[in-house]
């Protein structure tokens, strides 16, 4: 299951020694609705290897602007608390999953 991101917890899951996904979304963002599942699918498959996590934009402004995000939905993938992926729009399962295994 993917974890909720916000203010208070960003900064603990960037610690993580495991590889970390961020979906940056929105609720009235259709395109986001559309990789909603793709996100599911991907945090159940990577349990225990990559934490999938989940930012809704409306609710943690200061996360979007932090992280530059200027389109949903965008996924940031970090190793070792620094960035080193990013993606916007529509993205095939396999080339979310072909990242995480590179950083793996």
């Amino acid at each position: 299951m993917e974890k909720v991101i916000n203010n208070a917890n960003i900064d603990e899951i960037l610690a993580s020694p495991l590889p970390v996904v961020i979906d940056f979304w929105a609720t009235w963002c259709g395109p986001c609705r559309m990789l909603a599942p793709t996100v599911e699918e991907i945090a159940s498959e990577y349990e225990g290897r990559a934490i999938v996590a989940k930012c809704n934009v409306d609710d943690c402004e200061e996360l979007a602007d932090r992280f530059g995000i200027r389109n949903i939905p965008t996924l940031l993938y970090f190793k070792g608390g620094q960035l080193v992926n990013r993606s916007a729009g529509l993205v095939p399962k396999k080339d979310i999953s072909a990242v995480l295994d590179s950083l793996i």
